[in-house]
């Protein structure tokens, strides 16, 4: 391939043959993006969000789940303008590359591809917690359950786009079902008691968490702090909806339909998590030997649903119970393992990554060695957090996780909202098909609350550590653009879009 400089990076001029390669195929419509958004974040309403009760009570996940669901409907409007007027599987990666040049699309990438690759960690996580509680396995087994999901359902990513969507918007659907009929059972149950079971945390004479036995408790047991300290959990309730721009290229009019299924998306998921939050912290869910019950159990429950269930049906018909509720959970899993082969692929095959990654499947056009190589990282990152804290550490290896993807998220939402404020300001001449109400001041809000969660995130001593080794990582991987990946590049959509629209604006060199 011949090389051309642009600024200080190399580009790989490719060949038919190298693109005929890399195809994908066209199948989603506004429907299949509602369920790929939803589906990717459904899985943080049956686990994951409870720990943030640990970090601030009720009121401080409560008002935090606000700020947070704030910062993702101004992402979603900055989203729906960017995603039609640059119709890429790159997403934030080719945002980001169009507004700051080849070090703002990689570090956008980068950061984005350490949320997606660790996430379907998380959740497959707190499956085999559910079906380890359901199915009364040993924690030793549990990396039997975490290669069995991951096989199964790369291997139903890996059939074709097709089988992928349809499978998205079933789980998805049936998710959502498993929710509404637990919201109608708590609500119906008799047993809702807000002050009793939600309110029942305060604080220690030594300042630690412990349970107020009749209830009535404050409604910010820990201030202000406590809904600073839950913002990173709060995430959980939203993370992954804007993954959606992956699936642009597999769209069939991308211009129309991703700002609807973004915002259809964005709407389901709030009403939900409020829903979640209020309903199974109000009623009476126990723990064992020492017995602890309402919102103090759920803090650090890896199956803050079940728990539900059990409280509202008794042991025996939540199981039944809940092995409709691992819907929901495979329905994060299977949508967000689509979302990691799909950036996985958009980097490889500009050259960002190396390019053998960005190979697809001849007849089925799926990125299969992308996803390959996505799952077995992210297996990879699980047995490392289970090899240092050992089996012992329950649900604090979910949490762990849980922290860890967060940051790269967090990263990548600052990079993307200084994105589109840069492209308003610097490449006012592209096409938008759709502009945001909130323009520059809602993009603004998600870096300044981005910014914050970050903050957060290194304050926590329990999971400073895993947050400083995916730092490290994200350092490494910086520094192995500057010394490799920044001569690699090749010329993608992506990159043909960026170099030519930022060359007509007199950003960059001709």
């Amino acid at each position: 391939m011949e090389a051309k400089k642009v600024g200080n990076v190399e580009y790989h001029e490719a060949g038919g043959e190298y693109f005929a390669k890399r195809q994908l195929r066209k199948h989603a419509r506004v429907w299949s993006l509602w369920a790929l958004g939803v589906g990717a974040v459904i899985s943080g309403h049956f686990s994951g969000w409870n720990f943030g009760l640990a970090a601030g009570g009720f009121g401080g996940l409560f008002f935090a789940a606000i700020i947070i669901g704030l910062m993702y409907v101004f992402l979603c409007f900055c989203l729906a303008e960017m995603s039609p007027a640059l119709p890429h599987t790159g997403g934030a990666y080719s945002f980001a590359r169009s507004a700051m040049g080849p070090w703002g699309g990689f570090v956008t990438g980068l950061a984005e591809n350490i949320e997606y690759v660790i996430t379907p960690a998380v959740i497959v996580f707190f499956i085999s917690a559910y079906l380890g509680s359901i199915f009364e396995t040993p924690d030793a087994v549990q990396p039997l359950w975490w290669i069995g999901m991951y096989v199964l359902f790369v291997g139903l990513n890996l059939v074709g786009v097709e089988l992928s969507f349809k499978v998205s918007v079933l789980v998805t659907v049936l998710a959502l079902a498993v929710l509404a009929v637990f919201w109608g059972s708590a609500l119906f149950s008799g047993q809702l008691d807000f002050s009793r079971w939600a309110l029942n945390i305060g604080v220690g004479d030594d300042g630690k968490l412990i349970e107020l036995a009749g209830g009535g408790g404050s409604f910010l047991p820990l201030g202000t702090a406590g809904i600073l300290a839950a913002m990173p959990f709060a995430v959980w309730l939203f993370l992954a909806i804007e993954q959606l721009p992956l699936a642009a290229e597999e769209s069939h009019d991308p211009k129309r339909d991703m700002p609807r299924g973004l915002f259809m998306g964005i709407a389901t998921l709030v009403f939900s998590a409020f829903m979640v939050l209020f309903l199974n912290s109000s009623i009476p869910v126990k723990g064992g030997d020492p017995e602890a019950s309402g919102a103090f159990y759920l803090a650090a429950s890896g199956e803050p649903l079940l728990d539900g269930f059990r409280a509202l049906y008794g042991t025996g018909a939540a199981k039944a119970l809940s092995l409709c509720a691992v819907i929901g959970l495979i329905a994060s899993f299977h949508t967000i393992i689509f979302a990691f082969g799909r950036q996985i692929y958009s980097l490889s095959r500009a050259g960002y990554f190396p390019t053998a990654l960005s190979v697809t499947h001849g007849t089925r056009k799926v990125p299969h060695v992308a996803l390959i190589a996505g799952a077995v990282l992210g297996f990879a990152v699980m047995m490392a957090v289970l090899l240092i804290k050992g089996e012992a550490a329950g649900g604090f290896i979910g949490a762990q996780l849980l922290n860890m993807a967060v940051f790269g998220a967090m990263i990548s939402y600052a990079l993307q909202a200084l994105s589109y404020i840069l492209l308003r300001k610097n490449l006012p001449h592209i096409d938008r098909p759709y502009k945001s109400p909130f323009g520059v001041y809602g993009a603004a809000a998600v870096i300044v609350i981005a910014l914050v969660t970050l903050y957060m995130q290194f304050q926590d001593e329990a999971y400073r550590g895993g947050v400083i080794g995916v730092a490290i990582w994200y350092a490494i991987g910086v520094c192995y653009f500057a010394l490799v990946g920044r001569k690699s590049l090749v010329y993608s959509p992506e990159e043909d879009f960026a170099v030519k629209a930022r060359q007509k604006a007199g950003l960059d060199a001709a």
